[in-house]
């Protein structure tokens, strides 16, 4: 068993209530001692944009922003899919403090050691 865990999450503003699980099961699987990875694909993007997840909260009462602080704290990658960012026109440098920009290869490279959780 592998102690690589990815959150792939292809959703955000659209949806917030998937969009802030995804970041709540990055926190949980951080808080297990499992390396995390949060990749953001499609929509997923605007997660990582300065601003945009500030008010993002669940139906359950999660909020987006403070599960964010969490993994930005302790350094959980953050990575957002270039091609999905550069349609949205979100550039590097409107990105979150943490987050950066990542490669289909880059995904694909992490899921082959890790499990897999896609929202």
């Amino acid at each position: 068993m592998t102690n690589n865990v990815v959150i792939s999450l292809s959703c955000g503003t659209d949806n917030p209530n998937r969009a802030t699980r995804a970041v709540h099961l990055a926190t949980v699987a951080h808080k297990e001692g499992k390396n995390v990875t949060l990749f953001l694909l499609d929509e997923g993007v605007y997660i990582a944009k300065k601003g945009l997840a500030d008010n993002l909260r669940a139906a359950t009462g999660d909020v987006a922003d403070d599960l964010i602080t969490y993994l930005q704290a302790h350094e959980v990658p953050i990575l957002a899919c270039i091609p999905c960012a550069k349609a949205r026109r979100i550039a590097g440098e409107d990105l979150i403090d943490g987050a950066r920009m990542g490669t289909a290869a880059e995904l694909i490279q992490l899921s082959c050691d890790a499990a897999v959780i896609s929202l």
